[in-house]
């Protein structure tokens, strides 16, 4: 698996990737995949991982992929589906492809599974790409 330069560099400078424990497995400017254990700190009052920190690992995906490029982007919108509750311990997988772009806007699905592969949520967001806000 591969990783473009760009997503590198965001990666090494994501404070949230380092205290969450976010693993950027592949990323160029169609998709990109990473991996994080859930903690117990993670989980909620009904011992299940908040619906927040499998947001962020999607959303992280997402981002890893749109930054892929030069040309820095930024989400604009985003909806999660949870399908199935995600413990202590599990490992999470988040890959998000991208489904649609035109000039500097971009639609991206991200699947993410447990250490089983079973689908945990369905993500879709939206990213444009704005020069110089990095």
């Amino acid at each position: 698996m591969t990783i473009s330069e760009d997503a590198a560099k965001l990666y090494a400078n994501d404070h949230s990737a380092d205290a969450f424990g976010i693993e950027l497995l592949a990323a160029d400017a169609r998709s990109a995949s990473v991996r994080m254990v859930v903690g117990r700190e993670m989980c909620n009052g009904f011992d299940i991982a908040h619906g927040g920190m499998v947001f962020l690992l999607a959303d992280s995906a997402m981002a890893f992929a749109s930054n892929s490029q030069p040309v820095p982007a930024l989400a604009t919108s985003a909806d999660i589906d949870w399908l199935s509750p995600v413990r202590a311990g599990d490992t999470l997988t988040a890959t998000a492809t991208r489904t649609w772009s035109s000039n500097r806007s971009a639609l991206w699905d991200v699947s993410v599974t447990n250490q089983d592969n079973t689908q945990v949520a369905l993500f879709r967001g939206r990213t444009r790409q704005v020069p110089g806000a990095a």
